[in-house]
């Protein structure tokens, strides 16, 4: 009962590993993602086109279409309920009790079921009940303060990262209730929020401020803690190096003959006093390398490094494509696609990989009801 995205990254990652996920939609319209774009890839109207924003977090699923204001698609709802192993919903707080379907009465009729809710700030506190969307709650936590050229620049995430965060935490915690559910027989609920996602996020950020009091502000594409620790311009372009320990910088400095011992450089806090200085003196002996060369020096020497990608190349490196990371699938009406893939990968004790392969499509609008409610039918 999910859409959007947060909750459909939940369910999806759910269907990856196997799940039956069926998804509950608005009728004529369905998840507001649909009409999400452009792209818009198919037909040339609403009724045809397909959105690839919907794509992206709606594979190894079915799709159903009911009017919950009819009391004869509620009551399908309902008996969906009663087999289910999980609801997914992310509406506003109190829109499921509105429908009927609050807590206490889901779990009276299924005491085994397991209830993900997401919301965008929380499902109580002082502002609990309000709406949430990916680039407001990426503001309102505190990621584009730390993201962005500098603290002039604020700048989101490039990708809906507090909505595929807040479904993958919600997915983790689905799989915690299941496990737990086999010790006590019994479901419960999960809450999370996109504001939960990306505090949890913060990461070291949160606790330099928690614990130190630094209030940590956007500086590019550069570590706050680390030097040399970022993106360097080449001859030809840019490398990203990462220069985690002393060891490594003294391979660093081997591999690019500068002097490991140089006044402000000897330790990781000097450099990061003198980042300045350590950035321009980066730059100027990298403007005698080509990205290539540095990259084949800096890789002999055992120094973590990279080139940058446009989306094009990540899908046709052959790298990504060795980790599963593209999968193709058969739409019902564009189709053979290719889809992003699932980030898991699992095996055996034999190592034998046993990664599901047989990834179903995004579906078009309603396109199983028939069969989910044969499926009821025959109980």
């Amino acid at each position: 009962m999910s859409r959007a995205v947060a909750g459909p990254h939940a369910a999806m990652m759910l269907g990856d590993l196997g799940a039956r996920v069926l998804k509950v939609e608005v009728p004529e319209r369905g998840d507001d993602a649909r009409g999400w774009g452009p792209p818009f890839v198919g037909g040339q109207d609403e009724w045809t086109r397909e959105s690839t924003y919907f794509l992206s977090a709606n594979r190894n699923k079915e799709s159903i279409a009911l009017d919950l204001t009819l009391a004869a698609d509620l009551d399908i709802l309902w008996r969906m309920v009663d087999r289910a192993d999980v609801l997914v919903e992310n509406f506003r707080t109190g829109v499921m009790d509105r429908l009927g379907m609050g807590i206490a009465a889901l779990h009276a009729r299924n005491p085994r079921l397991v209830v993900l809710s997401i919301t965008g700030f929380g499902h109580d506190g002082p502002e609990g009940g309000r709406a949430g969307y990916d680039q407001v709650a990426q503001g309102e936590a505190g990621l584009m303060s730390i993201t962005g050229s500098g603290p002039a620049d604020p700048q989101k995430v490039g990708t809906p990262i507090a909505d595929l965060l807040a479904g993958m935490n919600g997915a983790f915690g689905v799989v915690a209730a299941l496990l737990e559910r086999e010790r006590t027989g019994r479901g419960q609920v999960i809450r999370t929020s996109l504001l939960s996602a990306v505090v949890g996020a913060h990461g070291f950020q949160g606790t330099r401020w928690t614990v130190a009091g630094v209030d940590g502000r956007a500086q590019g594409n550069h570590h706050p803690s680390l030097c040399p620790y970022g993106l360097f311009r080449t001859a030809d372009g840019a490398v990203q190096i990462a220069v985690g320990s002393e060891r490594l910088w003294r391979a660093f400095c081997a591999a690019v003959e500068l002097d490991p011992n140089a006044e402000g450089m000897a330790t990781n806090g000097e450099r990061v006093a003198h980042q300045d200085s350590v950035r321009s003196l980066l730059e100027h002996t990298f403007a005698g390398w080509t990205t290539d060369e540095l990259l084949v020096q800096l890789d002999a020497s055992g120094v973590p490094a990279g080139r940058l990608r446009s989306l094009p190349e990540v899908y046709g490196w052959d790298q990504t494509q060795s980790q599963g990371l593209i999968i193709e699938t058969e739409h019902a009406t564009l189709g053979r696609i290719r889809l992003p893939g699932a980030p898991l990968r699992f095996f055996d004790l034999s190592g034998k990989e046993t990664t599901r392969r047989d990834h179903a499509a995004p579906p078009v609008l309603d396109a199983d009801s028939a069969n989910i409610r044969a499926w009821l039918d025959a109980g």
